[in-house]
């Protein structure tokens, strides 16, 4: 069987086909080959068009399709992957109403506050086991304020994976791992909050009902099947938000285990078996794609938005023409670690959940223009977004999560050495790369869902270690001493926001 995997991020759409013996990688692609544009019409808002994904998703079908070069009848089963968070609305015929309100967007970070304050934070951490903050619940709370007349209209709230199965299959469902990442999942009573939900104003019946993450959710439409040269009636068995998938892609699925990736955003996400939460809801906790009533798999999750969207920006502003990562990543290796005393705060792409949902802005600190140069700061971003990641991570040890080894896609930001060695110096951690990403992970799932795949095991059989980096023991003390540095310059930031 041939399993077909999509990976719906804020920049582009995968799709990648893996034969399901032997779980090799036939043939994949991406859309669209720039980045996806995010419309702020406001500071701190970000959106973007669903049909706009639906368009890239087509042409990546039929790219790796092509590239494949496979019989469609012998695709199984379609797996996706989602950004988490996001906000689609759709009227009763599943026409989308606005532009989707994405997982960078801070407009709704006073609502989740208020909401906080007024439910009680006891109620709030112990049966949500997180703020509602800026989540799917509190932007949607947000368009029954602002856009009344849009909220009137509305016959279910998505997210953006929802949306996809419901444009491949005609059908509308969600997953309980979804409905946690949206702050819309009581733990306590397993099953939606109603609590949240009557405090909002918002008829539990706007959410779509759940169906297991490893089932049929549905089958592909004829006319879509059409569109995308796919055979009618494959089925859609697996949809999970991008940091749950990329967890799963990796095999992470017990207690102690860690993933990480860095793409436009960065993660770390460690699995517990234990009903734990961070009382200021700096990290989240959220039902994992294993997860069940009577077997507990939560993961924990530490994000930072601004990761490779850092990269990216000082690609395109402060390169100059024809200059690559690679390249970045080289002139960044001719510096010394601590980037002789220049720090960055990696924090230019919205409010950050574990700085309490503060928005502080990107800074450059302790910039001398007699000693710093482009190299400088190539190297000097990369170092500042590994310690917003350590200044996390202590936050996750505090509720027991503590990684001696960090798993992760060899993609993104794990593509650079300086990346890998910095993070793995500076936790002590060890570092495992992996051949895998999102799409293949969603694809794995779906042969899960269809039941190709009997166990978890049986799905990852084939995957192997790429590459490990040990910590440098004799690199140990510049590392902390340059986050050391990187830390007092975070502090005295917050000091002059507050």
């Amino acid at each position: 069987m041939i399993l077909l995997g999509l990976d719906l991020g804020s920049s582009s759409v995968k799709a990648s086909l893996l034969d399901g013996a032997s779980g090799r990688c036939l043939g994949s692609a991406f859309y669209p080959k720039q980045e996806m544009a995010i419309t702020a019409h406001q500071a701190g808002w970000a959106e973007q068009d669903p049909g706009l994904w639906w368009e890239n998703l087509k042409a990546a079908v039929k790219a790796a399709v092509q590239k494949a070069g496979i019989a469609t009848a012998d695709i199984g089963g379609i797996g996706i992957s989602y950004q988490m968070h996001g906000l689609v609305l759709v009227d009763k015929q599943h026409q989308v109403l606005r532009p989707a309100i994405i997982w960078c967007d801070s407009r709704a970070v006073e609502i989740g506050r208020q909401a906080f304050a007024e439910i009680g934070p006891d109620t709030c951490l112990e049966r949500l086991l997180n703020s509602p903050g800026n989540f799917t619940a509190s932007k949607l709370k947000w368009v029954r304020d602002h856009e009344p007349e849009v909220f009137a209209r509305i016959h279910k709230a998505m997210l953006p994976g929802d949306f996809l199965a419901m444009k491949l299959t005609g059908r509308i469902a969600t997953t309980v791992s979804g409905l946690s990442e949206g702050i819309f999942w009581d733990f306590h009573l397993h099953k939606p909050a109603d609590f949240l939900l009557e405090h909002y104003g918002i008829d539990p019946r706007l959410l779509p009902d759940p169906v297991p993450t490893f089932s049929v959710h549905g089958e592909l439409l004829a006319d879509v099947a059409g569109e995308l040269g796919l055979t009618p009636r494959t089925k859609v068995a697996y949809r999970a938000g991008d940091q749950p998938n990329n967890a799963f892609s990796l095999n992470v699925l017990n207690p102690g285990e860690i993933a990480a990736t860095a793409g436009t955003s960065g993660v770390v996400y460690g699995v517990s078996d234990e009903i734990k939460y961070d009382p200021q809801s700096r990290v989240n906790t959220f039902a994992h794609v294993n997860h069940a009533a009577e077997a507990a798999r939560l993961g924990v999750l530490l994000c930072l938005n601004g990761t490779g969207i850092l990269n990216s920006w000082l690609k395109k502003n402060v390169a100059g023409p024809g200059i690559s990562y690679e390249r970045m990543d080289e002139l960044a290796a001719t510096v010394a670690v601590g980037s002789d005393g220049l720090s960055v705060l990696p924090f230019g792409n919205g409010a950050e959940r574990m700085l309490q949902n503060q928005d502080l802005g990107a800074r450059f600190c302790n910039l001398n223009f007699n000693v710093h140069d482009q190299a400088h700061l190539f190297r000097a971003a990369q170092e500042g977004i590994v310690f917003a990641f350590h200044y996390g991570i202590g936050i996750m040890r505090g509720i027991g999560i503590s990684p001696s080894v960090i798993k992760a896609g060899h993609a993104n930001m794990f593509l650079s050495p300086i990346f890998r060695d910095t993070l793995a110096g500076v936790t002590g951690a060890a570092i495992e790369l992996y051949d895998t990403d999102g799409a293949q992970g969603a694809a794995r799932g779906a042969g899960v869902g269809v039941g190709y795949y009997r166990s978890f095991e049986e799905a990852f059989a084939g995957l192997r270690v790429l590459e490990l980096i040990q910590p440098d023991g004799s690199k140990r003390d510049q590392y902390l001493a340059a986050y050391g540095r990187w830390y007092e310059n975070l502090k005295q930031t917050i000091g002059e926001v507050a």
